[in-house]
């Protein structure tokens, strides 16, 4: 087992940082002693096992009703004392997402950004859905996961069939390491929503 996979540790709060990598966002409320996680639902079908890999940290995600009629809803978190510490050090004092200096990825936080925001692409690549409304958060995320082991490539919104902007893992040794490090595919997902590192090399 890989000294970064998603197995090779407990489960902890601070793997809710992957929910965070993709479009997913956290708000304080208030004087600030508060805060919450809201994790938007660009696919299907994943409600289930984002709530059961949230409650193993202590934090239960409810459904959101969406904003909008283009809006497909989302998860979210009571206000809690205990995400504090996660808000102060995911945003600035404006209240925009930034990525801390130094962040590290591992196979737990992948394992969340993956079920939140992550797919097969068309060429049979993985992507993983970055946040469109935080364009400066890209490039340090490029260079965790090239730290990790998987540099990726950098997509726009529409690029292999990405909804959004989107860091793209291809190749068939890249794909083998990412679905090491995320671990077993949660239950009830559909064809190609988690990676694999079988079948035809993704180019």
């Amino acid at each position: 087992m890989s000294l970064f996979s998603a197995e090779a540790r407990p489960a902890g709060m601070a793997d809710l940082v992957g929910l965070l990598c993709g479009p997913g966002r956290i708000e304080r409320f208030g004087a600030g002693d508060t805060a919450r996680l809201d994790v938007p639902l660009p696919w299907p079908g994943r409600e289930r096992a984002l709530r059961a890999l949230a409650a193993a940290r202590s934090v239960t995600l409810r459904p959101a009703p969406p904003e909008n009629e283009d809006d497909d809803g989302s998860l979210r978190s009571a206000y809690r004392r205990d995400l504090v510490g996660l808000a102060r050090t995911w945003t600035c004092p404006a209240g925009a997402k930034r990525i801390p200096p130094g962040f590290q990825l591992d196979g737990a936080v992948l394992r969340l950004w993956a079920l939140a925001a992550g797919m097969t692409d068309l060429r049979g690549g993985y992507v993983l859905l970055l946040d469109p409304s935080a364009p400066w958060t890209h490039g340090p995320l490029v260079a965790a996961t090239t730290r990790v082991g998987l540099p990726p490539a950098r997509l726009e919104a529409g690029e292999h069939g990405a909804p959004g902007p989107a860091l793209r893992i291809g190749g068939a040794r890249r794909l083998a390491r990412l679905a090491e490090l995320v671990g077993p595919e949660p239950v009830a997902l559909r064809p190609g929503d988690w990676p694999r590192c079988h079948g035809r090399p993704a180019a």
